[in-house]
């Protein structure tokens, strides 16, 4: 088995500050597991939602399966994440508090088979939080680049 896929979500770290990161599985379709396989799927997009006391990952995006028949699915359906009970109490508690939400980071295929999501508990960064990251990460990546000079 493959585990090599490994998609991240870049763009997360740099919006949102992350307070809890928990790993999920996700309820997938026959069609949608070997469009991953194939590194046909994005999170860029993707957010965490909470129905019933259960959580679904919504607008994450599984590109269609090439040798699929009409029983392919959906590209940006809602998918199920599975946690156990404890878990979804306690995301459960913390979402109640203003401005958290839930932030996918990596989608990946563990090394039992089984496709995988980190899910964050996050809160938005202000513009000058995103500065300060900006500014140091200027700052190590010109600190590296004088230590390769000697």
């Amino acid at each position: 088995m493959s585990s090599s896929i490994d998609i991240k979500n870049k763009k997360a770290k740099f919006e949102y500050e992350f307070i809890e990161v928990y790993t999920a599985g996700i309820q997938l379709m026959g069609t949608e597991i070997k469009s991953i396989r194939n590194n046909k799927a994005s999170i860029a997009e993707a957010y965490g939602v909470m129905i019933k006391n259960e959580l679904f990952i919504r607008n994450m995006y599984i590109g269609p399966y090439e040798n699929g028949t009409h029983y392919n699915h959906e590209d940006k359906r809602d998918r199920k994440l599975l946690l156990n009970k404890t878990e979804l109490l306690k995301v459960q508690k913390k979402l109640k508090n203003k401005g958290l939400t839930i932030v996918p980071t990596k989608l990946f295929i563990s090394k039992n088979g089984w496709c995988k999501i980190n899910i964050a508990l996050a809160k938005g960064k202000k513009t000058h939080d995103k500065r300060e990251d900006l500014k140091s990460k200027d700052a190590k990546r010109e600190m590296d680049r004088k230590m390769k000079q000697y």
